[in-house]
């Protein structure tokens, strides 16, 4: 079977696989998969699992918080700003899972941090404009 090659980058990991024979992902839009030859596509991968799977080898497990997906010249390139992968699809989930909540807390601190900025901005603007 023609396979394809795959690169995954992060800002703290990068990693060339070879011989990939099929990808399959989500996107806005449902589930889709590439094989090798593919024409030129390009997409944006939504949080969650996506999969692959090597010559004679188990499918292959990619944990991403999101991701830039672009196929070209029978080489796939997936940019995101972090990932884990492996074939033990339990660990790969629970990881996921793990991540998704590290996220929301961190949100919900940058909102709280954001919220309390605003406040002491508008606070400030209305001290200046009392002539304080």
């Amino acid at each position: 079977m023609a396979t394809f090659v795959l690169h995954l980058h992060s800002p703290s990991q990068s990693e060339r696989i070879d011989a990939v024979e099929s990808f399959v992902g989500e996107d806005a839009s449902g589930s889709f998969g590439l094989r090798a030859h593919h024409e030129r596509f390009m997409t944006t991968l939504v949080f969650g699992l996506a999969r692959f799977r090597r010559s004679g080898q188990p499918w292959h497990y990619l944990a991403l918080p999101g991701a830039l997906l672009y196929f070209v010249d029978n080489t796939l390139f997936i940019n995101t700003r972090h990932y884990l992968h492996g074939a033990d699809y339990r660990r790969i989930s629970v990881a996921l899972t793990e991540q998704l909540l590290k996220e929301e807390e961190v949100l919900v601190g940058l909102k709280q941090h954001l919220k309390h900025l605003e406040e002491a901005m508008l606070k400030h603007l209305l001290d200046l404009e009392r002539g304080r």
